[in-house]
């Protein structure tokens, strides 16, 4: 991290401490390459829309270096305090990020994915999903199968020991109605169903990551995410709400379980907010806090990355 000289800034120390120990908290297991990834996930309210103070960005960078690789939504298409964050974080992180539509539905949104260079290679594929499409036979024009998500879900290849995954971040509008989140999120299940089940597809091993609007695990939104291959790491379950509140659980880690070994049963938040924004930010509303940081909690999860020894003990096993 390179956080600069802090000798006379004592409250940019004092709150970095503040972070860190926020973090500490969270019990993240320390990375050891090759052997495992903490994949985490942030939706970082509206990050560019206007520009962050210079502590704040100190603070995001310091959350961010928290996680090998981790999926940013509500980046907004001026990139420039996502510069300032790299600035802090130093050479080794990469990122990756998708367009951004202009339109109201867009929201001027991008997702970015950040990640530590020394522990996760980005293997080449990065694109956005698109519903799928049907020849209409009267005008033999391809036409939508069903209505756009607003926002396209944002699809990029990593590889981490012997571990090669697609992971794939999406931000679900929130609507008017449940029922109009529960649609877009069903349509997004079956997409990723559909795609694995393909001959050309590169990974089967998908975590998919990000802002579902999800209430709760009783929800209609959460039955249509998991209604076909699609799992919630158990670590995952012990996750009571990723708002500031953590009363709904908005933000989600899902998997498809090729192999229940990559999982650690380690995972969960970084609470950078408790009870008061004000031990943070004392001279801005919670509201304002909110755009500093975010009205989200990041989300996070540890995977083995190299389970070789383990599949030679079954096969060994079987054998015998």
């Amino acid at each position: 991290m390179r956080h600069g000289n802090l000798s006379n800034k004592p409250e940019l120390a004092k709150k970095i401490k503040k972070i860190r120990d926020r973090i500490d908290e969270a019990r993240i297991p320390a990375t050891k390459v090759d052997e495992n990834l903490i994949i985490g996930t942030w939706n970082i309210r509206e990050f560019g829309r206007k520009r962050r103070r210079q502590d704040a960005i100190h603070l995001t960078a310091e959350i961010i270096s928290q996680f090998d690789v981790i999926a940013l939504t509500e980046v907004r298409d001026k990139l420039g305090d996502l510069a300032r964050v790299f600035k802090i974080l130093g050479g080794y992180w990469g990122v990756v990020y998708s367009d951004y539509r202009t339109d109201h539905a867009g929201n001027s949104e991008r997702i970015a994915y950040v990640y530590d260079k020394r522990v996760v290679k980005f293997t080449g594929l990065a694109a956005e999903a698109d519903p799928p499409r049907t020849k209409n036979r009267t005008t033999g024009v391809y036409e939508l199968d069903h209505e756009d998500w607003w926002r396209s879900p944002y699809l990029v290849a990593f590889t981490a020991g012997n571990f090669d995954f697609v992971m794939m971040a999406v931000h679900i509008r929130w609507g008017s109605r449940v029922s109009d989140r529960a649609r877009a999120i069903e349509h997004l299940a079956d997409w990723i169903h559909q795609r694995r089940s393909e001959p050309g597809a590169s990974d089967r091993d998908f975590v998919v990551v990000g802002d579902f609007n999800i209430p709760s695990r009783r929800s209609s939104t959460f039955r249509a995410l998991t209604k076909h291959d699609l799992q919630v790491p158990s670590a995952m379950l012990r996750v009571r709400g990723t708002n500031l509140s953590q009363s709904k659980i908005y933000d989600q880690i899902v998997h498809t379980p090729t192999n229940q070994d990559r999982f650690t049963n380690k995972g969960g938040i970084i609470k950078f907010y408790k009870t008061s924004h004000r031990e943070l930010f004392p001279d801005l509303t919670k509201e304002e806090f909110t755009y500093q940081l975010s009205d989200h909690l990041p989300l996070w999860i540890e995977m083995n990355t190299w389970i070789e020894d383990e599949q030679l003990d079954r096969v060994l096993q079987m054998g015998g």
